[in-house]
């Protein structure tokens, strides 16, 4: 092949495959533009009346998504703080309230967004063989962190335990009311957890996390979000929430490996007369 024939040859394939990343990467753009700030899987329990749970999420994804796609901001080494608030109304709801924040070289500590969450449960008092409660989030997050800047999400939630073990299913519906996805319908991001008490102090299990996109017509395997968690859970005392652990990302168009940690606080509000 002559000199310049080939030379050509390098720079179209180049060029070629710059393209092909380039459209994949702006495929999966409202995939990698990722939550990642409040990473939980939900157990069916609401907040006592008259008390608050505060609590802090600090998730560091130190494998992420690194360019800059359509003015958002890449995921790669963000430091994410979320404060969550939440506030027992009654024996059976609750309402909470998210602060979000992230901290990345070249972009300091930026305010994201803020979220509220209602949440009602299946009380007590019914005696149903499983704990299901329902909660509803809406909120506003800055288009630099997530192209679809007003989102909504219902969440059902299941959970029971058997003996030492522990079983969570978050099945998630999503829908975007601002942003390039505000067409796209409802979006399927399901959790589940599954943990084990190693004594009474210490459980440890997996937890999954998913995003298979839009209701009945799920992204292919390249462009959905998966992560998969090992977590461990310290249960100190009731007044305390301590959860950790490490997550790899198991598709292309999610991050890669993410480092969570769990802080909460239950404050009661209770006059002595009135602690159970």
């Amino acid at each position: 092949m002559p000199e310049k024939t080939a030379q050509r040859w390098t720079n179209a394939r180049g060029w070629l495959l710059t393209a092909i990343a380039t459209a994949g990467l702006c495929a999966s753009r409202s995939v990698m533009a990722q939550g990642n700030y409040e990473i939980q899987v939900y157990g069916s329990d609401t907040v006592p009346r008259g008390n608050t749970m505060v609590e802090l999420h600090s998730n560091f994804t130190a494998k992420g998504q690194r360019y800059t796609l359509q003015g958002v901001y890449p995921t790669n080494h963000q430091q994410h703080e979320t404060i969550e608030i939440t506030q027992g109304l009654n024996d059976w709801s609750e309402v909470g309230f998210y602060i979000f924040t992230s901290e990345q070289d070249g972009h300091g500590l930026q305010w994201v967004g803020d979220h509220i969450r209602p949440r009602v449960r299946v009380p007590d008092s019914w005696h149903w063989p499983i704990g299901v409660s329902l909660s509803t989030e809406v909120g506003y997050q800055r288009a630099v962190y997530s192209p679809d800047t007003w989102t909504w999400e219902i969440r059902p939630i299941l959970d029971k335990s058997v003996g030492r073990w522990y079983f969570a299913l978050n099945p998630a519906l999503e829908r975007t009311w601002h942003g390039p996805d505000v067409g796209q319908g409802l979006g399927f991001a399901p959790g589940v957890k599954v943990s084990y008490d190693v004594n009474r102090a210490v459980s440890i299990g997996p937890e999954y996390y998913a995003d298979y996109g839009r209701l009945g017509q799920f992204d292919n395997l390249h462009n959905q979000q998966q992560q998969i968690f090992l977590v461990t859970d310290l249960n100190v005392s009731p007044k305390w929430e301590i959860n950790f652990g490490a997550g790899l990302g198991a598709t292309a168009a999610t991050d890669h490996l993410i480092v969570k940690f769990i802080l909460g606080r239950r404050f009661s509000w209770k006059k002595p007369s009135e602690v159970e």
